[in-house]
């Protein structure tokens, strides 16, 4: 597996209303994740510990992960309730994990459906590339561009504090959003190529917010898997 790319090389996000924003380039990452992992790179940002790993997995890898993955999941699209209004989901879902990794998101409690194969070889690359270790993963499938996730944090209670979130991003590339919680006019955009890894450790859930927005530009589909430690019951 190569990983010799750099975050310059990555193509231009498409549109997407994050607010005023600047786009993270090479200059602001500087520190390796591990020191094995020279194309890893961390993002100055106050408050807050992130890194991107450009190429986790190698394109062909990669889309044989997406085919496994699209193919092979049971995909759900949920319903939430906002201001007594019953709404669906604009994206489509899946939670696999450990037994007993039982979590809330969406204000709806799931079980965690077992590990495939496909699912089982990504969170031993990711485990590798990053020296964590998890338990669970949220999968999300953004179907198009009327697809996209509002600002929030992954700060739920079964994640424990300071919590680590390890993101790879499969299929087209999107844009990703950062806000400050309390410093309104810091924002920051990247865009998540094919095949990535973005880790979000220490205290960022506590400091900032992140999105996905939608865009009105055609794209393809993209699958999200955000591995994540959650306290077994």
């Amino acid at each position: 597996m190569r990983l010799g790319a750099t975050y310059e090389s990555l193509p231009k996000p498409g549109p997407g209303r994050c607010g005023k924003s600047r786009e993270i380039r090479c200059p602001g990452m500087s520190t390796p994740v591990n020191p094995g992992n020279e194309s890893a790179r961390r993002l100055d940002l106050d408050d807050a510990d992130v890194s991107l790993l450009v190429e986790a997995f190698a394109e062909p890898e990669a889309w044989e992960l997406f085919r496994e993955l699209r193919r092979g999941i049971d995909w759900r699209q949920e319903e939430v309730v906002i201001f007594g209004r019953s709404r669906l989901v604009p994206r489509l879902v899946a939670w696999h994990g450990d037994p007993g990794a039982s979590y809330t998101y969406s204000g709806t409690p799931h079980e965690p459906l077992p590990w495939t194969p496909a699912l089982e070889q990504a969170r031993r690359r990711v485990q590798e590339l990053s020296g964590l270790q998890f338990n669970a993963v949220l999968l999300n499938l953004y179907r198009d561009g009327r697809d996209g996730m509002g600002w929030h944090a992954d700060d739920e209670p079964e994640l424990g504090s300071d919590p680590a979130i390890a993101s790879v991003s499969l299929g087209a590339v999107r844009r990703f959003c950062l806000r400050h919680r309390r410093r309104k006019g810091l924002r920051t955009d990247l865009s998540l190529p094919h095949g990535s890894l973005l880790l979000m450790t220490g205290a960022t859930q506590g400091h900032w917010v992140h999105a996905l927005p939608k865009t009105a530009v055609p794209v393809g589909e993209r699958i999200n898997l955000t591995f994540r430690r959650v306290g077994i019951r």
